[in-house]
């Protein structure tokens, strides 16, 4: 879910002019920081593709469980250089939390920094921008989960491409559903996937198809089909989208990107959705997690955003009850990891305190400790979102910085530490920096 309502243009250029001999330096110091960063990239971690054993994930033979976190916003701040150096302190900062992989948008449809300018025309500054990212996280040894298009406008998302197909006179409807059925923007949009899949790297010179840095793929952020509450619309448009995506990279992981909900003709609907409207956004957790093609669920956690009248115990609770409903369906049903890429608080509540938070993201890693712990299909975790200093501007009323309030960074730092217990140090190794975070917090 994006949660910024808008986003301020940051656009390089201010109308100052400099003396020759400064320009010249600024040149120079530019130069000289691109042959370093390039001497970097050869230093890069070594990392293997993370792969699925039923409801587990493996890394070298390993099982592999996921603290995660979300910056949406790493190709877009990567286009212009005074906001690129964010990307590789975020990173570095997560690395030294124990974090392991980033959610990030891999998608800009028509929008300022557009990634994809009209179907088929890319931006290849834009596209630099997002292998800079991709060379940055394999430097930093964090893995990426990549999205490729949004259910809401932000950032062009599946509007965009619906009014592409309306204004060259080949769209069946200007209906925003009509992106899962239009013969058109399905094209569209295939083709979009595999200029991405098979896009090489510019910095690393690995296809992202080929390259373990990228975790997995998510489909859609967030699907919805309203208009067809059966479900049936959605359901062919997943299948075929992940069947054409496993064509061309069998490698990767794949999932939707769904927030969780139980369809109309599921028992659950009554007891486990937030309320009865959940079960008419034409999608169903089930269901669409199940084809072979897609490998592993993904559920999404905004208790105050489904809920306006519950006290914070009572979303606390619910909290708790939605993901063990959702990692049971992956051990029983689905047979396969979940993953809850999306969680998140508003400060916006009223009388909120960060420690409500705090208590928030306590539940989550409970959940997903316990699980991981019992070797049961609750694989991982991704808070939205995490920021750097400076940023206030791109925050939502759900991001923090997370090492500015110490007991949240506790509470983070003693989730890596416990899962990397679970892990007998193997894929989140207790050496170095993670010896002394993780010194006494088990």
């Amino acid at each position: 879910m994006v949660k910024i309502a808008s986003r301020y243009r940051m656009v390089g250029g201010n109308g100052l002019f400099f003396p020759v001999l400064g320009f010249a330096s600024v040149v120079a110091f530019m130069y000289m920081s691109y042959l370093r960063h390039s001497v970097n990239y050869q230093n890069h971690a070594t990392l293997s593709f993370v792969g699925a054993n039923g409801s587990h994930f493996l890394v070298d033979g390993k099982l592999f469980y996921v603290n995660g976190w979300n910056s949406y916003w790493f190709m877009d701040h990567a286009v212009h250089d005074h906001t690129r150096p964010r990307i590789r302190s975020m990173l570095q900062a997560a690395a030294k939390m124990g974090l392991t992989v980033s959610r990030t948008w891999a998608f800009n449809d028509g929008d300022y920094n557009a990634l994809q300018l009209s179907p088929g025309h890319f931006d290849e500054s834009v596209f630099k921008a997002l292998d800079f990212v991709i060379a940055e996280a394999r430097e930093a040894g964090i893995r990426l989960l990549l999205s490729l298009v949004n259910n809401l406008d932000a950032y062009g998302g599946k509007t965009r491409y619906v009014k592409w197909a309306w204004s060259e006179g080949v769209g069946l409807s200007s209906s925003n559903d009509s992106f899962f059925y239009d013969p058109s923007i399905r094209i569209y949009f295939k083709n979009y996937v595999k200029t991405i899949l098979t896009r090489k790297n510019t910095i690393t010179g690995i296809q992202y198809r080929d390259d373990p840095t990228i975790f997995g793929w998510e489909l859609i952020n967030e699907p919805r089909c309203v208009t067809d509450p059966s479900g049936d619309t959605l359901q062919e448009w997943l299948e075929e989208m992940s069947t054409f995506i496993k064509q061309i990279d069998n490698k990767h992981l794949l999932t939707v990107g769904l927030e969780g909900f139980y369809g109309p003709k599921s028992p659950k609907r009554k007891t486990v959705n937030p309320e009865f409207w959940a079960a008419d956004m034409g999608v169903d957790f089930i269901r669409n997690s199940a084809p072979s093609t897609i490998d592993f669920a993904s559920v999404h956690i905004y208790p105050d955003q489904w809920f306006k009248k519950k006290s914070l115990e009572g979303k606390l609770k619910f909290v708790a009850d939605w993901m063990h409903s959702h990692i049971e369906d992956g051990e029983r049903v689905l047979k396969k990891p979940v993953m809850f890429t999306e969680f998140g608080l508003s400060d916006l509540n009223k009388g909120f305190d960060p420690s409500q938070r705090d208590e928030f993201y306590k539940v989550v890693f409970d959940v997903i400790y316990e699980s991981a712990k019992n070797k049961g299909a609750g694989a991982g975790s991704f808070a939205w979102q995490f920021l750097v200093e400076g940023m206030d501007e791109f925050n939502d009323d759900f991001g923090i910085v997370p090492w500015k309030r110490a007991e949240t960074y506790k509470i983070i730092t003693r989730h890596t530490c416990r899962l990397a217990k679970i892990h007998g140090g193997g894929v989140i190794p207790i050496t170095g920096n993670m010896k002394d975070i993780c010194n006494g917090r088990w």
